[in-house]
């Protein structure tokens, strides 16, 4: 099913009159497509199969590759911005129906339990028979959801509305030169007032959290089809070679390796 501006934004309407505790939609989102901002009344857990994509909120910033998935809890407000084009399939949730699960966005692994089980529900009706197969497949949906381990790809954004626009500005044109001294100039504040006001915020050292924002904003330039030089060079490091070690130090891989993953399309 193709998916456009519509099915964004009109979740909610299309489940109006279900009143299954898990529902499921598969689809496809083109190449670029953005996804204003929006809530929905149901939890959401949003996993794609091919691309990737970005989501953000007053909270955080996410990178959310294929293969992953990005846990949305009921009344939290988001976007999403694709980067290339995003298969995917979602699983709603009516807060009653789970328990144990955070408060908050996350990136999550997605077992291949859980990846099996979304290609079955995606399949069923909205009004899907009660009491058979169907149902006990969004059980054990509802039970698998729980073990899913939290992923290293999020981004905390202060609260502090002037912090919080250097960041945002920050993520969209990354600069891993970047340093302190010019960001707590910018706040007319001290490098030390800047460094507790930062770790405050965001629960980060602001080196920390450059580097990190460095890694979540080179994953949409590699996925778009650019060489790791490129992407490094691009991003302020002096050669590929240190940020192919950050990369490896955050996700566990090469930009390389982890891309191939990211690469294959699972149905």
């Amino acid at each position: 099913m193709q998916m456009g501006h519509r099915f964004s934004f009109d979740i909610d309407k299309h489940f109006e009159d279900a009143s299954r505790p898990v529902l499921a939609l598969g689809g496809t989102y083109p190449a670029s497509h953005h996804v204003r901002a929006h809530i929905h009344a149901r939890s959401q857990l949003f996993c794609p199969l091919s691309g990737i994509a970005t989501a953000s909120t007053t909270q955080g910033a996410w990178a959310i590759p294929a293969t992953r998935g990005f846990w949305i809890p009921a009344g939290v407000r988001h976007e999403l911005r694709m980067q290339g084009i995003v298969e995917m399939r979602s699983l709603y949730f009516e807060p009653s129906a789970l328990s144990n699960m955070p408060e908050r966005c996350q990136v999550v692994a997605i077992s291949p339990l859980m990846r099996a089980l979304t290609r079955e529900a995606v399949a069923l009706p909205v009004r899907y028979e009660l009491g058979g197969r169907s149902e006990a497949l969004m059980q054990l949906i509802q039970h698998e959801i729980n073990m899913l381990p939290e992923l290293p790809l999020s981004l905390p954004l202060p609260k502090d509305k002037v912090l919080a626009r250097l960041c945002r500005k920050f993520l969209s044109k990354p600069d891993a030169a970047s340093d302190i001294d010019a960001w707590a100039s910018t706040l007319h504040t001290s490098r030390r007032t800047f460094t507790r006001l930062f770790r405050n915020e965001t629960g980060l050292s602001f080196v920390a959290w450059r580097q990190q924002a460095c890694i979540l904003s080179a994953l949409p330039r590699l996925s778009a089809g650019a060489s790791v030089t490129e992407t490094a060079l691009e991003m302020g490091y002096e050669n590929p070679a240190s940020f192919t070690a950050l990369f490896k130090r955050i996700l566990g891989s090469s930009p390389k390796d982890y891309m191939t993953l990211i690469d294959r399309k699972l149905s």
